[in-house]
């Protein structure tokens, strides 16, 4: 399958770059544009560009790490905004998506952003 013109691409070393927007109209399409990545020996997946999203773009990342987890791969999710790791930890799946050790660092910022507050 070809990507849609304008569709986003695998950036440098393979990393491939999810689009600004993924909502449940687009999801489906971001999904299958995504998986030739899940080839690589070590697929990575860029969030940065991801401002306007609903919980389909959980439903993408959990699609892509359980096929990897399938094959024996493990995804690399970077460039997560605050905004979406917060939308994945209320659903329970951020160590998940991102590993504990990103998970405890954000909630250790946090919770120090918390002591130093008025």
């Amino acid at each position: 399958m070809q990507p849609a013109p304008g569709a986003p691409a695998a950036g440098a070393g393979g990393v491939f770059a999810l689009p600004a927007e993924v909502t449940f109209a687009g999801a489906n399409t971001v999904l299958e544009q995504a998986l030739p990545s899940l080839s690589g020996e070590r697929p990575a997946f860029d969030l940065s560009a991801c401002r306007r999203f609903d919980s389909s773009l959980i439903g993408v990342l959990l699609e892509l790490s359980r096929r990897a987890s399938a094959s024996g791969r493990r995804c690399e999710f970077v460039g997560a905004s605050d905004n979406l790791r917060k939308l994945c930890g209320l659903y329970g799946v951020e160590n998940l998506l991102f590993g504990a050790g990103h998970a405890q660092a954000g909630h250790a910022t946090a919770a120090a952003a918390s002591r130093t507050a008025p």
